[in-house]
């Protein structure tokens, strides 16, 4: 519906002609212990049926094969977690106070909200874009986005086996 002022979900129609400011979340990505060189951004953007997420991050782990009963490190589990909390904790089992993945709508794992596509990386550097329809920019405002060490399994419940926390990052609002 449009308010008074020809605004209608954050678009103005009126004169001057057509302008649509989307609604916007973030989160700056900083490593933990683990993986103390990794930064990144992640920008999570209003669009036409949902919200367009993208990534960018510098200072991944090589890809490592699993060996024996080690899991693989790469391509690197990327989550958002229910709790906006990225205390570090324990160093060798950093941000787990961020909790597990944001799943609101009580799905199995591999259908949360919170469940991303992996990330690869290209000598530590990785960069995505998806699109999403599970929710919306405002949606994520408090929650914290996790890259893990280790690839998700998207089966096991309840939320998968993607190793180790290496990055952390709270999602606020722009502006």
């Amino acid at each position: 519906m449009t308010n008074y002022y020809g605004v209608q979900h954050g678009c103005y129609y009126g004169y001057p002609p057509y302008r649509c400011v989307p609604s916007i979340s973030f989160a700056q990505l900083e490593g933990g212990p683990l993986a103390p060189g990794l930064k990144g951004l992640v920008i999570f953007r209003e669009v036409p049926n949902g919200t367009e997420v993208y990534v960018e991050v510098n200072g991944l782990p090589q890809f490592k094969p699993a060996e024996g009963n080690q899991a693989p490190i790469g391509p690197h589990g990327f989550h958002l977690h229910e709790k906006g909390n990225c205390e570090v904790g324990d160093e060798t089992e950093p941000f787990k106070a961020a909790g597990g993945h944001w799943n609101p709508t009580n799905q199995p794992h591999g259908n949360h909200a919170g469940d991303f596509p992996v990330l690869f990386s290209n000598n530590g550097y990785a960069r995505m874009t998806f699109f999403t329809n599970k929710f919306s920019p405002q949606d994520v405002v408090g929650k914290a986005v996790i890259i893990h060490q280790s690839p998700d399994d998207y089966r096991s419940q309840p939320s998968g086996d993607a190793g180790k926390r290496l990055a952390c990052g709270l999602i606020a609002k722009y502006q």
